[in-house]
């Protein structure tokens, strides 16, 4: 996947919520620490630095929700990672999130801390962030 088509569909998926532009993919996919499994359907963008993996950002279209393009792309998120090296993974959600969480607690990831006032919405609305993290299998 290109840098605008990540762009384009982070934008799709998060409209409530500023979305990652194109010079910011290609800035992260430029680090060979970084990598993304995706299709047009969405995806998800990680890195591994040492033995951890970090989840950047997960996305799927809105129509193809609760179809399990995001745990497909969260399972392939974590294989990629483990194949690097990570043995945990952590991630940043919403805390007003609902189904990625119900999502992350449901494939082992576990709350280990809170960020508040992490995400801007567009309407100014600043929400807080859970920590999660699991140890790779």
């Amino acid at each position: 996947m290109t840098p605008h088509d990540l762009a384009t569909l982070h934008a799709a998926a998060f409209e409530n919520t500023r979305s990652w532009a194109e010079a910011e993919f290609a800035d992260l996919l430029g680090s060979d620490f970084s990598f993304v499994e995706g299709d047009d359907s969405g995806f998800a963008l990680g890195r591994v630095i040492a033995d951890e993996a970090e989840l950047l950002t997960l996305a799927t279209l809105p129509s193809l929700r609760r179809q399990g393009f995001a745990r497909h792309w969260l399972a392939r998120f974590e294989y990629t990672a483990k194949k690097r090296g990570a043995t945990t993974a952590f991630l940043e959600v919403a805390e007003d999130n609902t189904a990625a969480i119900a999502l992350y607690l449901s494939a082992g990831y576990a709350k280990t801390g809170a960020r508040s006032n992490y995400y801007t919405r567009t309407d100014g609305l600043h929400v807080g962030a859970l920590i999660m993290a699991k140890t790779l299998p």
